[in-house]
């Protein structure tokens, strides 16, 4: 039977207005505390579209941290288990709708959503060492493709801002054994593929290590 992923907290997550742009809390940064992800084994067979379609009856549903439920219609189906510098994209027979974005910090994982048709997944980097990503429901404030940050002196390509004093969404080296001043680091090429599809307005939920009403759905890609 097909293993699906652990699903939990997802919505979209996008823009910008004026942030003061010192830079990104985030730059990668080696550390030695980092768990590899969680991720699931390969679904054999595949279906065509590569997704796994649930029935109307039967979907899971997330409870994004400040309220709103998601149902979830299909997932992706993976090549095989994930780790770091991983990711998957593919929006084939997925619905019309807006992007939503569920990053879980327990598994170190994001994946995107397009109404509730999942688009893209991928293995994650964050906050460590006092400057811990932050939890709960972010719209993005703004987009920029190549931001410098001069606090760190490291490049930020790809950025989605989501606070205002300089937390983000944006490429970055994803190792193990690597974290973050606080931002959410992507693998280049998954990075630019969110941030061709991410728009201001967009919301993107950050579920910590446990949250509440997210038990019974760490199976989300089961057998």
């Amino acid at each position: 039977m097909q293993r699906l992923r652990p699903i939990e907290a997802i919505r979209p997550l996008v823009p910008v207005l004026l942030i003061v742009l010192a830079g990104c809390r985030q730059a990668s940064i080696p550390v030695d505390n980092i768990a590899s992800p969680a991720v699931a084994s390969t679904p054999s067979p595949a279906p065509a579209d590569g997704r796994i379609r649930f029935g109307s009856g039967d979907r899971t549903v997330f409870t994004a941290p400040d309220g709103r439920r998601f149902q979830i219609g299909s997932l992706l189906t993976l090549p095989g288990r994930m780790s770091f510098g991983d990711s998957v994209w593919n929006d084939r027979g997925a619905g019309a709708g807006p992007i939503w974005i569920r990053i879980d910090l327990a598994r170190q994982l994001i994946s995107v959503f397009r109404s509730s048709d999942e688009i893209g997944t991928a293995v994650i980097v964050y906050g460590s060492d006092g400057k811990a990503t932050p939890t709960g429901a972010f719209p993005v404030l703004g987009r920029e493709r190549l931001h410098r940050s001069t606090l760190y002196d490291a490049d930020m390509p790809y950025t989605l801002w989501l606070t205002r004093d300089g937390v983000a969404i944006h490429a970055s080296t994803v190792e193990e054994g690597r974290a973050t001043h606080g931002c959410v680091g992507l693998p280049m090429d998954f990075a630019r593929r969110l941030f061709a599809v991410a728009r201001r307005g967009d919301v993107a939920f950050i579920v910590p290590a446990s949250s509440p009403g997210d038990a019974g759905r760490s199976a989300g890609h089961s057998t």
